[in-house]
Protein backbone atom coordinates (compact mmCIF):
# COMPACT_ATOMS: atom_id res chain seq x y z
CA UNK A 1 0.00 0.00 0.00
CA UNK A 2 1.29 3.24 -1.35
CA UNK A 3 1.04 6.98 0.53
CA UNK A 4 -1.25 9.59 -1.60
CA UNK A 5 1.19 11.44 -2.94
CA UNK A 6 3.00 8.38 -4.33
CA UNK A 7 -0.18 7.34 -5.70
CA UNK A 8 -0.91 10.48 -7.67
CA UNK A 9 2.69 10.52 -9.26
CA UNK A 10 2.21 6.91 -10.14
CA UNK A 11 -1.00 8.93 -11.72
CA UNK A 12 0.49 11.99 -13.33
CA UNK A 13 3.37 10.19 -14.80
CA UNK A 14 0.43 8.00 -16.80
CA UNK A 15 -1.52 11.24 -17.91
CA UNK A 16 0.00 12.00 -21.46
CA UNK A 17 -2.07 13.02 -24.55
CA UNK A 18 -3.67 10.41 -26.61
CA UNK A 19 -2.72 12.54 -29.98
CA UNK A 20 -4.32 15.28 -32.14
CA UNK A 21 -7.28 15.59 -34.47
CA UNK A 22 -8.08 18.61 -36.74
CA UNK A 23 -11.70 19.42 -36.48
CA UNK A 24 -14.10 22.00 -37.44
CA UNK A 25 -13.63 25.82 -35.22
CA UNK A 26 -17.52 24.73 -34.40
CA UNK A 27 -16.40 21.82 -32.18
CA UNK A 28 -13.54 23.21 -30.73
CA UNK A 29 -14.88 24.92 -27.43
CA UNK A 30 -13.24 23.44 -24.33
CA UNK A 31 -10.96 21.50 -26.22
CA UNK A 32 -7.11 21.67 -25.77
CA UNK A 33 -5.13 23.22 -28.65
CA UNK A 34 -2.56 20.87 -30.25
CA UNK A 35 -0.72 23.74 -32.22
CA UNK A 36 -0.11 27.48 -31.78
CA UNK A 37 -2.47 29.41 -33.53
CA UNK A 38 -1.36 32.60 -35.10
CA UNK A 39 -2.83 35.01 -37.52
CA UNK A 40 -3.98 34.73 -40.71
CA UNK A 41 -4.18 38.58 -41.00
CA UNK A 42 -3.84 41.69 -38.81
CA UNK A 43 -6.39 43.03 -37.02
CA UNK A 44 -7.99 45.40 -37.72
CA UNK A 45 -6.89 45.11 -41.39
CA UNK A 46 -7.68 48.85 -41.79
CA UNK A 47 -8.08 51.93 -39.64
CA UNK A 48 -11.90 51.81 -38.19
CA UNK A 49 -13.92 53.99 -36.44
CA UNK A 50 -14.15 53.36 -32.55
CA UNK A 51 -17.28 55.24 -32.68
CA UNK A 52 -20.43 56.70 -34.59
CA UNK A 53 -19.76 60.12 -35.60
CA UNK A 54 -18.01 61.96 -38.11
CA UNK A 55 -14.62 61.41 -39.64
CA UNK A 56 -12.68 64.63 -40.17
CA UNK A 57 -9.46 66.53 -40.70
CA UNK A 58 -8.65 67.82 -37.42
CA UNK A 59 -6.93 70.38 -39.43
CA UNK A 60 -10.17 71.68 -40.61
CA UNK A 61 -11.62 72.12 -36.70
CA UNK A 62 -8.68 74.55 -35.53
CA UNK A 63 -11.27 77.66 -35.62
CA UNK A 64 -15.25 76.82 -34.41
CA UNK A 65 -17.59 76.71 -34.66
CA UNK A 66 -17.35 75.37 -38.34
CA UNK A 67 -19.90 74.01 -40.52
CA UNK A 68 -18.71 71.11 -43.66
CA UNK A 69 -20.76 69.60 -45.62
CA UNK A 70 -20.91 65.90 -45.65
CA UNK A 71 -19.33 64.14 -48.14
CA UNK A 72 -20.74 60.67 -47.68
CA UNK A 73 -21.59 58.21 -45.03
CA UNK A 74 -19.95 55.07 -44.46
CA UNK A 75 -21.04 51.78 -42.47
CA UNK A 76 -19.53 48.81 -41.01
CA UNK A 77 -18.18 46.42 -43.82
CA UNK A 78 -17.95 49.02 -46.96
CA UNK A 79 -14.75 48.23 -48.70
CA UNK A 80 -12.44 50.99 -48.26
CA UNK A 81 -13.29 54.40 -49.11
CA UNK A 82 -12.31 57.24 -51.13
CA UNK A 83 -10.25 59.81 -49.42
CA UNK A 84 -11.87 62.48 -47.51
CA UNK A 85 -11.48 66.48 -49.10
CA UNK A 86 -10.45 68.61 -46.79
CA UNK A 87 -12.95 70.38 -45.86
CA UNK A 88 -15.48 67.70 -45.65
CA UNK A 89 -16.44 65.52 -42.99
CA UNK A 90 -18.01 61.89 -43.80
CA UNK A 91 -20.87 60.33 -41.55
CA UNK A 92 -19.19 57.22 -40.16
CA UNK A 93 -20.93 54.49 -37.88
CA UNK A 94 -18.77 52.09 -35.69
CA UNK A 95 -16.40 49.57 -37.28
CA UNK A 96 -16.74 51.47 -40.64
CA UNK A 97 -13.02 51.84 -42.23
CA UNK A 98 -12.11 55.57 -41.41
CA UNK A 99 -11.35 57.46 -45.35
CA UNK A 100 -7.88 58.46 -46.01
CA UNK A 101 -6.89 61.79 -44.87
CA UNK A 102 -9.58 61.62 -41.48
CA UNK A 103 -7.44 61.65 -38.52
CA UNK A 104 -10.38 62.01 -36.16
CA UNK A 105 -13.70 60.59 -35.44
CA UNK A 106 -16.15 63.24 -33.95
CA UNK A 107 -18.87 61.38 -31.74
CA UNK A 108 -21.95 62.12 -32.55
CA UNK A 109 -23.06 64.05 -29.67
CA UNK A 110 -20.82 66.29 -30.02
CA UNK A 111 -22.26 67.85 -33.63
CA UNK A 112 -24.79 69.65 -34.93
CA UNK A 113 -26.72 68.44 -38.12
CA UNK A 114 -28.30 71.77 -40.20
CA UNK A 115 -29.65 71.02 -43.77
CA UNK A 116 -27.51 68.40 -44.25
CA UNK A 117 -24.48 69.59 -42.88
CA UNK A 118 -22.81 68.95 -40.05
CA UNK A 119 -21.98 71.70 -37.32
CA UNK A 120 -18.90 71.27 -35.00
CA UNK A 121 -19.42 73.88 -31.91
CA UNK A 122 -16.32 73.23 -30.24
CA UNK A 123 -12.92 71.91 -30.64
CA UNK A 124 -12.49 67.92 -30.17
CA UNK A 125 -10.70 66.59 -27.01
CA UNK A 126 -9.99 63.50 -25.80
CA UNK A 127 -9.12 60.03 -27.79
CA UNK A 128 -9.54 60.15 -31.68
CA UNK A 129 -11.65 57.32 -31.67
CA UNK A 130 -9.84 55.55 -34.57
CA UNK A 131 -8.68 51.89 -34.02
CA UNK A 132 -5.16 51.83 -36.35
CA UNK A 133 -4.80 49.20 -38.55
CA UNK A 134 -2.87 46.23 -36.78
CA UNK A 135 -3.87 47.70 -33.82
CA UNK A 136 -5.43 44.62 -32.20
CA UNK A 137 -2.63 42.25 -33.81
CA UNK A 138 0.02 41.94 -36.28
CA UNK A 139 0.20 38.80 -39.36
CA UNK A 140 2.09 35.97 -38.31
CA UNK A 141 1.26 37.02 -34.69
CA UNK A 142 0.99 33.96 -32.12
CA UNK A 143 -2.74 34.36 -30.68
CA UNK A 144 -3.08 31.29 -28.65
CA UNK A 145 0.15 28.71 -27.59
CA UNK A 146 -0.44 24.98 -27.57
CA UNK A 147 -2.32 23.60 -24.45
CA UNK A 148 -4.30 25.95 -24.06
CA UNK A 149 -8.09 25.14 -23.23
CA UNK A 150 -10.58 26.71 -25.47
CA UNK A 151 -12.70 28.08 -23.32
CA UNK A 152 -15.63 30.96 -24.53
CA UNK A 153 -12.26 33.67 -24.05
CA UNK A 154 -9.67 31.18 -26.26
CA UNK A 155 -12.38 30.71 -28.95
CA UNK A 156 -12.64 34.76 -29.60
CA UNK A 157 -9.15 34.83 -30.29
CA UNK A 158 -9.39 31.29 -32.67
CA UNK A 159 -11.86 32.92 -34.46
CA UNK A 160 -10.47 36.45 -34.81
CA UNK A 161 -7.24 34.45 -36.31
CA UNK A 162 -9.49 33.62 -39.29
CA UNK A 163 -9.06 30.16 -38.81
CA UNK A 164 -11.84 27.50 -39.57
CA UNK A 165 -10.34 24.89 -38.41
CA UNK A 166 -7.72 24.07 -35.94
CA UNK A 167 -5.89 20.81 -34.31
CA UNK A 168 -6.72 19.74 -30.77
CA UNK A 169 -5.73 16.99 -28.70
CA UNK A 170 -7.93 14.22 -29.06
CA UNK A 171 -10.74 13.46 -25.92
CA UNK A 172 -10.24 10.41 -24.63
CA UNK A 173 -12.96 7.43 -24.93
CA UNK A 174 -13.64 6.26 -21.43
CA UNK A 175 -15.98 3.20 -20.53
CA UNK A 176 -17.80 2.49 -17.31
CA UNK A 177 -18.22 -0.68 -16.17
CA UNK A 178 -20.71 -1.01 -12.39
CA UNK A 179 -20.42 -4.52 -11.18
CA UNK A 180 -22.39 -6.02 -8.41
CA UNK A 181 -25.37 -8.79 -8.32
CA UNK A 182 -27.42 -6.16 -5.83
CA UNK A 183 -27.15 -2.78 -8.66
CA UNK A 184 -29.84 -2.20 -10.82
CA UNK A 185 -30.59 0.93 -13.07
CA UNK A 186 -32.53 3.75 -11.39
CA UNK A 187 -36.38 3.77 -11.50
CA UNK A 188 -36.77 -0.21 -10.64
CA UNK A 189 -34.76 -0.46 -7.63
CA UNK A 190 -37.67 -0.60 -5.28
CA UNK A 191 -39.46 -2.70 -7.12
CA UNK A 192 -36.87 -5.59 -6.86
CA UNK A 193 -35.91 -7.11 -3.34
CA UNK A 194 -32.85 -6.04 -2.00
CA UNK A 195 -31.71 -4.09 -4.59
CA UNK A 196 -30.00 -1.05 -4.63
CA UNK A 197 -30.21 1.84 -7.26
CA UNK A 198 -26.56 2.08 -9.40
CA UNK A 199 -25.12 5.59 -8.64
CA UNK A 200 -21.75 5.68 -9.34
CA UNK A 201 -21.67 5.34 -12.64
CA UNK A 202 -23.99 8.29 -13.54
CA UNK A 203 -21.57 10.88 -10.83
CA UNK A 204 -18.26 9.15 -12.82
CA UNK A 205 -19.70 9.84 -16.18
CA UNK A 206 -19.99 13.51 -15.22
CA UNK A 207 -16.84 14.25 -13.91
CA UNK A 208 -15.83 12.14 -16.99
CA UNK A 209 -17.05 15.06 -18.80
CA UNK A 210 -15.98 17.55 -16.90
CA UNK A 211 -12.54 16.84 -17.22
CA UNK A 212 -12.14 16.49 -20.86
CA UNK A 213 -13.95 12.73 -21.81
CA UNK A 214 -16.47 11.25 -24.05
CA UNK A 215 -18.42 8.16 -22.29
CA UNK A 216 -18.83 5.87 -25.16
CA UNK A 217 -19.89 2.79 -22.99
CA UNK A 218 -22.15 2.84 -19.45
CA UNK A 219 -23.14 -0.76 -18.46
CA UNK A 220 -23.97 -2.17 -15.34
CA UNK A 221 -22.92 -5.88 -15.06
CA UNK A 222 -23.75 -9.07 -12.91
CA UNK A 223 -21.17 -10.72 -11.27
CA UNK A 224 -20.93 -13.58 -14.03
CA UNK A 225 -17.21 -13.97 -14.61
CA UNK A 226 -17.55 -14.98 -18.28
CA UNK A 227 -19.59 -12.04 -19.02
CA UNK A 228 -17.50 -9.51 -17.06
CA UNK A 229 -14.53 -11.01 -18.73
CA UNK A 230 -16.41 -10.01 -22.37
CA UNK A 231 -17.52 -6.61 -20.78
CA UNK A 232 -13.85 -5.57 -19.96
CA UNK A 233 -12.45 -6.83 -23.51
CA UNK A 234 -15.27 -5.11 -25.47
CA UNK A 235 -14.39 -1.99 -23.29
CA UNK A 236 -11.11 -1.97 -24.23
CA UNK A 237 -11.75 -1.97 -27.61
CA UNK A 238 -13.70 0.48 -27.64
CA UNK A 239 -11.92 3.18 -24.76
CA UNK A 240 -8.44 4.61 -23.76
CA UNK A 241 -9.92 4.68 -20.61
CA UNK A 242 -11.57 1.36 -18.47
CA UNK A 243 -13.26 2.53 -15.33
CA UNK A 244 -14.32 -0.31 -13.24
CA UNK A 245 -16.65 0.55 -10.21
CA UNK A 246 -17.24 -2.08 -7.63
CA UNK A 247 -15.65 -5.63 -6.82
CA UNK A 248 -12.33 -4.05 -5.66
CA UNK A 249 -12.11 -5.35 -2.15
CA UNK A 250 -12.00 -9.11 -1.13
CA UNK A 251 -15.05 -11.23 -1.39
CA UNK A 252 -15.83 -13.76 -3.24
CA UNK A 253 -17.47 -12.28 -6.06
CA UNK A 254 -14.77 -9.45 -6.42
CA UNK A 255 -13.95 -9.54 -9.69
CA UNK A 256 -12.80 -6.75 -11.12
CA UNK A 257 -9.12 -7.48 -11.92
CA UNK A 258 -9.81 -10.59 -12.71
CA UNK A 259 -12.07 -9.71 -15.35
CA UNK A 260 -9.04 -8.25 -17.22
CA UNK A 261 -6.37 -11.25 -16.81
CA UNK A 262 -6.43 -12.08 -20.37
CA UNK A 263 -5.68 -8.31 -21.47
CA UNK A 264 -2.13 -8.86 -19.27
CA UNK A 265 -3.28 -6.13 -16.66
CA UNK A 266 0.02 -4.54 -15.48
CA UNK A 267 0.06 -2.37 -12.41
CA UNK A 268 0.16 1.25 -11.51
CA UNK A 269 -0.82 1.32 -8.12
CA UNK A 270 -2.69 -1.06 -6.31
CA UNK A 271 -4.33 -0.07 -2.78
CA UNK A 272 -3.59 3.42 -1.27
CA UNK A 273 -3.17 4.27 2.46
CA UNK A 274 -6.46 6.72 2.62
CA UNK A 275 -9.72 6.95 4.38
CA UNK A 276 -12.35 6.64 2.01
CA UNK A 277 -10.74 4.79 -0.83
CA UNK A 278 -8.01 2.38 0.03
CA UNK A 279 -9.07 -0.02 -2.30
CA UNK A 280 -8.52 1.79 -5.81
CA UNK A 281 -6.30 0.92 -8.27
CA UNK A 282 -5.00 1.60 -11.59
CA UNK A 283 -3.50 -0.73 -13.77
CA UNK A 284 -2.92 -0.59 -18.08
CA UNK A 285 -3.51 -3.17 -20.68
CA UNK A 286 -1.22 -2.37 -23.14
CA UNK A 287 -2.12 0.88 -24.59
CA UNK A 288 -5.45 1.42 -22.22
CA UNK A 289 -6.09 2.86 -19.13
CA UNK A 290 -7.68 0.60 -16.57
CA UNK A 291 -8.86 2.22 -13.06
CA UNK A 292 -10.67 0.53 -10.33
CA UNK A 293 -12.78 2.05 -7.70
CA UNK A 294 -14.49 0.97 -4.54
CA UNK A 295 -18.61 0.02 -4.84
CA UNK A 296 -19.52 2.97 -2.18
CA UNK A 297 -20.17 6.19 -3.89
CA UNK A 298 -18.68 8.18 -1.49
CA UNK A 299 -15.26 6.08 -1.51
CA UNK A 300 -15.99 5.76 -5.78
CA UNK A 301 -16.43 9.56 -6.08
CA UNK A 302 -13.32 10.63 -3.65
CA UNK A 303 -10.85 8.65 -5.59
CA UNK A 304 -12.24 9.15 -9.10
CA UNK A 305 -11.44 13.37 -8.24
CA UNK A 306 -8.14 12.45 -6.81
CA UNK A 307 -7.04 9.92 -9.80
CA UNK A 308 -9.46 10.18 -12.48
CA UNK A 309 -9.49 13.88 -13.07
CA UNK A 310 -5.67 14.68 -13.56
CA UNK A 311 -5.72 11.07 -15.70
CA UNK A 312 -8.24 12.10 -17.47
CA UNK A 313 -6.97 15.88 -18.09
CA UNK A 314 -3.92 14.53 -18.79
CA UNK A 315 -4.98 12.18 -21.49
CA UNK A 316 -7.10 15.27 -23.31
CA UNK A 317 -3.91 17.37 -23.42
CA UNK A 318 -3.81 19.78 -20.19
CA UNK A 319 -1.27 19.61 -17.53
CA UNK A 320 -2.87 17.21 -14.81
CA UNK A 321 -1.57 19.21 -11.85
CA UNK A 322 -4.02 21.61 -12.43
CA UNK A 323 -6.58 18.93 -11.10
CA UNK A 324 -4.42 18.24 -7.71
CA UNK A 325 -4.15 22.52 -7.32
CA UNK A 326 -5.01 22.29 -3.57
CA UNK A 327 -4.85 24.96 -1.51
CA UNK A 328 -5.48 26.62 1.95
CA UNK A 329 -8.52 27.37 3.89
CA UNK A 330 -9.61 28.32 7.18
CA UNK A 331 -11.41 25.53 8.97
CA UNK A 332 -15.02 26.54 9.99
CA UNK A 333 -16.07 22.93 12.57
CA UNK A 334 -13.77 21.66 14.58
CA UNK A 335 -12.38 18.23 13.30
CA UNK A 336 -11.18 15.05 15.06
CA UNK A 337 -7.78 13.29 15.34
CA UNK A 338 -6.51 11.51 12.62
CA UNK A 339 -5.99 7.44 12.31
CA UNK A 340 -3.07 5.87 10.62
CA UNK A 341 -4.63 6.09 6.90
CA UNK A 342 -4.75 9.81 5.27
CA UNK A 343 -8.19 11.02 5.64
CA UNK A 344 -10.22 13.00 3.02
CA UNK A 345 -13.24 14.75 4.54
CA UNK A 346 -15.97 16.30 2.56
CA UNK A 347 -17.15 19.45 3.15
CA UNK A 348 -18.91 22.96 2.06
CA UNK A 349 -17.54 26.30 1.73
CA UNK A 350 -19.33 28.76 3.82
CA UNK A 351 -18.75 32.23 5.26
CA UNK A 352 -15.32 32.28 6.79
CA UNK A 353 -14.14 29.18 5.34
CA UNK A 354 -15.14 25.49 5.10
CA UNK A 355 -17.34 23.24 7.59
CA UNK A 356 -17.25 19.44 7.37
CA UNK A 357 -20.31 17.32 6.53
CA UNK A 358 -22.14 15.30 9.00
CA UNK A 359 -22.68 12.19 7.31
CA UNK A 360 -18.94 10.94 6.36
CA UNK A 361 -20.26 7.34 6.03
CA UNK A 362 -18.23 5.80 2.69
CA UNK A 363 -21.72 4.39 1.65
CA UNK A 364 -23.59 8.04 2.16
CA UNK A 365 -24.90 9.91 -1.17
CA UNK A 366 -26.91 12.65 -0.31
CA UNK A 367 -24.20 14.42 1.75
CA UNK A 368 -21.97 13.79 -2.00
CA UNK A 369 -24.75 16.90 -3.31
CA UNK A 370 -24.07 18.97 -0.12
CA UNK A 371 -19.91 18.58 -0.27
CA UNK A 372 -17.92 21.15 -3.00
CA UNK A 373 -14.32 20.29 -1.17
CA UNK A 374 -12.28 17.73 0.30
CA UNK A 375 -10.48 18.73 3.13
CA UNK A 376 -6.82 16.59 3.05
CA UNK A 377 -5.75 15.23 6.79
CA UNK A 378 -2.88 13.82 6.85
CA UNK A 379 -2.27 10.10 8.88
CA UNK A 380 -2.03 10.62 12.87
CA UNK A 381 -2.75 14.28 12.86
CA UNK A 382 -4.09 15.63 16.02
CA UNK A 383 -8.10 17.09 16.36
CA UNK A 384 -8.26 20.41 14.69
CA UNK A 385 -10.49 23.23 16.08
CA UNK A 386 -12.37 25.84 13.98
CA UNK A 387 -9.97 28.25 12.77
CA UNK A 388 -6.86 26.43 12.11
CA UNK A 389 -5.72 26.41 8.73
CA UNK A 390 -6.25 22.89 6.45
CA UNK A 391 -5.46 22.07 2.81
CA UNK A 392 -8.45 21.58 0.69
CA UNK A 393 -9.19 20.52 -3.20
CA UNK A 394 -12.14 21.47 -4.94
CA UNK A 395 -14.90 18.67 -5.05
Amino acid sequence: MITLDEALMCAVAQARPLGDELIEIDAACERVLAERVTARGQSPRAALSAMDGYAVHEADLTTVPVTLPVAEAIFAGASAPPPLARGTCARIFTGAPVPAGADRVVIQEDVRVEDGAAVFDRSPSGGRHIRAAGSDFESGETLLEAGRCLDFRAMVALAAADRDRVRVYRRPRVAILSTGDELVEPGRALEVPGAIAESVSFGVAGLVRAWGGDVVRRARLADVPEALEAAAEAALAAADMVVVTGGASVGERDYARSMFASSGLEDVFTKVAIKPGKPVWVARAGTRLVVGLPGNPTSAMVTARLFLAPLLAGLAGRDPLLALAWRDAILATPLGAVGPRETLERARRVDGGVAILGNGDSGAQAALAEADVLIRRFASAPAAAAGETVQILDF
